[in-house]
């Protein structure tokens, strides 16, 4: 897929089939800008609507110590309500089209994700992070809320209790405590978390590419069901691969005692 050159992200193939975004404001701790907002958006509408050759994406933070500090609250100050909204559905749309993505995204948190930060981490599949990593949802220190899904993500990946006390003092936590409570799923040293999430990113991309998508699509939309219709819900998704290519060659290659060669169909 051919992308454009972004203005606050870079976007680049790594690998045959794995993308590495980066957030590139790290001037101003990666913060969420218009600008950001406008080009995550655009580079999600891609991936949606043809990954090409991708089969996965990790997205990091530039710099050494901020994955992302939020919204960029210097560009935010004087605004008006009509401007502060008009921002915030473009937010809005962003998020909401990166959950939604069929492709994996894996967070590479190098440095502190705090309020909209810990949100775009949470809104990936899942979380590398660096040990030295904070995190925190901050927006009751502001006069705000999350409002781009941590009020419902933050409780669906630590519990209920956790969440609330979280989000309702603002204090942060750091990664030790994020790992136990089952936010990341591993920690590294910083400079190798980004290598450990790209590994990651190549043993998915090596699978598959339609069985991972189900998957994908089989936790997401499943999880907010009753779980007899999440069952039915997952086996007509399972159905949809037993008729494909891949399947049949992922049987022939394990009969055959040789690595498959997936070609998404």
């Amino acid at each position: 897929m051919n992308l454009p050159r972004y203005e606050t992200i870079l976007a680049e193939r790594v690998d045959e089939h794995v993308l590495q975004i980066t957030l590139n404001r790290a001037q101003v701790g990666n913060a969420l800008n218009t600008q950001m907002g406008h080009d995550l958006l655009h580079l999600w509408n891609a991936l949606t609507e043809d990954a090409g050759p991708v089969r996965c994406a990790v997205l990091t933070g530039a710099g050494e110590k901020i994955f992302c500090a939020g919204g960029d609250l210097k560009e935010r100050n004087g605004m008006s309500r009509a401007q502060w909204q008009r921002q915030h559905e473009l937010f809005e749309r962003m998020y909401w089209t990166l959950v939604d993505l069929p492709v994996p995204v894996i967070a590479a948190v190098n440095g502190h994700a705090y309020a909209g930060g810990l949100e775009m981490a949470l809104s990936c599949d899942f979380i590398y992070a660096a040990r030295q990593a904070r995190f925190a949802l901050t927006e009751v220190t502001l006069g705000i809320m999350p409002g781009a899904g941590g009020t419902q993500n933050l409780p669906r990946a630590i519990g209920e209790r956790r969440a609330k006390e979280i989000m309702l003092t603002g204090r942060p936590f750091d990664a030790e405590q994020a790992s136990a409570w089952g936010l990341v799923n591993a920690l590294h040293e910083r400079e190798a978390v980004l290598p450990a999430a790209l590994e990651t990113a190549r043993v998915i991309a090596a699978n598959a590419p339609l069985s991972v998508r189900q998957i994908k699509k089989s936790v997401r939309y499943g999880g907010q069901m009753e779980l007899r219709t999440a069952f039915r819900f997952e086996i007509e998704a399972y159905n949809h691969l037993v008729d494909t290519d891949d399947r049949r060659e992922g049987v022939l290659a394990f009969n055959e005692k040789r690595k498959p060669v997936f070609k998404g169909c």
